[in-house]
């Protein structure tokens, strides 16, 4: 096993034990007395049948996901015309050999199997294959794959979002997560779950910059989450308590079972990269789901349904990805906080899972107290604060006894709607909601002109995007 050589898995298609099965099935059915023919030595066992040194790939099946050891059909042909040279006799080709579609794309190892001994250690690799072929394909967005996985109700679904500076993506802002233990409301009976009750969730501020770093073309909402208290830290704690929540969480790393642990984000790309600038250590058989693909996937493969623009009424194209606001308006869910809060993102993100998996699932209320006491326990602390109170709206515009942030939200940026074209209005709680027919924020300018906010913060006054 230790020569060889790289090959495409075109044409690989044939699992080679299945080759020697059905010969042994073909000679039961036709009543081929395969014992006295004088090539019969290949077939008393599958040790022996392998002594023609069989070259073989390890492939995953695209559908059942299941791994195998498979060879080519002019193999076998070159099997048959062995039998007829040596032995003047000619063996059909079997017409119930497995043929299996694989999955992989890229170059495969060819190994040569001429004895027991080296089949018997390239199977022992097939979990690892398997795996390996199941991450890529859950990291994909393959809608089976991950149906299999939130159906098996054992695994813990960890949602993690950061926001960084413009200038400095290294700049840590926030950092939220939230996290359902499958496996244990299942063992409880508490399915499908219940996002208010049964999430795990948390949101920090990084007290450093709070206040002093504000992201222009997207605007972050620190003191807007609205799932429970948020705690301002310093920024040299935040690997310390990201580490900590995600060790709490996982099972330990093997070559050939996924972990309990699956990592959840949209884009989840850029939040990956972040956790590997911070020196988290995160074992390699976690699996993990972009939001962002698997509702992609769907789309593709036409399990959303027709989906319209809002705004423009044109159809939405095959390959694009929605934002996540354009991903909860999708699912009908119009998000009860401000998008692009560190915590809020998270927890709306595992929302968004579940919705996908379970429709049924209601959409939560977060308490309008919430962040009064974020305010108050930053102020105990003595860390920098720039306002405390609520947004609120009149006449359609953000009016806001101060505060950090401004009224657009994740994917609107200086007049560029996100991918669905989304022109989206704060709702009370800093939401967005779809527009109404026929408008949006430009409708309200040209009743009321343009106006402009101005917000105190604890560097002075700034302006606040209309």
């Amino acid at each position: 096993m230790a020569d060889f050589r790289l090959v495409n898995p075109e044409g690989w298609e044939y699992d080679l034990q299945s080759v020697y099965s059905a010969y042994i099935g073909y000679f039961q059915l036709h009543n081929v007395p395969w014992y006295d023919r004088t090539w019969g030595q290949f077939f008393e066992t599958f040790e022996q049948f392998l002594g023609f040194s069989w070259p073989v790939i390890t492939v995953t099946d695209s559908w059942t996901g299941r791994a195998h050891i498979v060879t080519r059909l002019t193999t076998v042909g070159a099997f048959i015309k062995m039998i007829k040279t040596r032995f003047g006799e000619t063996l059909p080709t079997p017409d119930n050999m497995l043929k299996v579609a694989h999955f992989e794309t890229s170059q495969r190892h060819l190994r040569n199997v001429a004895d027991w001994a080296t089949y018997k250690k390239l199977y022992t690799t097939l979990p690892a294959v398997a795996l390996a072929a199941f991450k890529t394909r859950i990291r994909a967005g393959e809608p089976k794959a991950i149906r299999e996985l939130w159906a098996k109700r054992d695994k813990t679904f960890l949602a993690i979002d950061f926001e960084w500076s413009e200038r400095n993506p290294a700049t840590f802002l926030e950092w939220g997560y939230a996290a359902v233990r499958c496996g244990h409301l299942e063992a409880v009976g508490a399915w499908p779950p219940m996002p208010e009750s049964n999430y795990r969730k948390g949101h920090y501020i990084i007290g450093d910059y709070v206040d002093k770093i504000v992201n222009k073309h997207c605007p972050t909402y620190p003191w807007q989450y609205a799932w429970g208290d948020s705690q301002v830290i310093p920024r040299t704690k935040l690997p310390q308590i990201v580490q900590s929540v995600i060790s709490s969480l996982v099972s330990p790393d093997a070559e050939t079972t996924a972990n309990s642990l699956v990592l959840v984000g949209h884009g989840v790309s850029s939040d990956i990269q972040r956790l590997e600038e911070t020196k988290i250590k995160i074992p390699h058989n976690v699996l993990i789901i972009d939001t962002a693909s698997f509702e992609r996937a769907l789309f593709n493969a036409g399990e959303r349904g027709t989906m319209h623009d809002p705004k423009t009424g044109k159809l939405r194209a095959q390959g694009s990805t929605l934002s996540l606001g354009g991903l909860l308006h999708s699912l009908g869910i119009d998000p009860p906080c401000a998008l692009h809060n560190a915590g809020n993102d998270a927890f709306l993100c595992l929302l968004a899972l579940q919705k996908m998996m379970e429709p049924g699932t209601t959409t939560p209320m977060p308490d309008p107290d919430a962040r009064r006491k974020s305010k108050s326990a930053a102020l105990t602390m003595g860390m920098p604060v720039a306002f405390i109170g609520h947004l609120t709206v009149e006449s359609g515009y953000l009016k806001s006894p101060g505060g950090s942030g401004s009224p657009r939200v994740r994917g609107v940026a200086d007049g560029v709607t996100d991918e669905m074209g989304l022109v989206q209005r704060i709702s009370k709680y800093g939401s967005t909601s779809p527009p109404v027919t026929g408008g949006s924020w430009k409708d309200d300018k040209d009743r009321d002109k343009e106006k402009e906010g101005w917000v105190k913060s604890a560097k002075g006054l700034r302006s606040v995007t209309k």
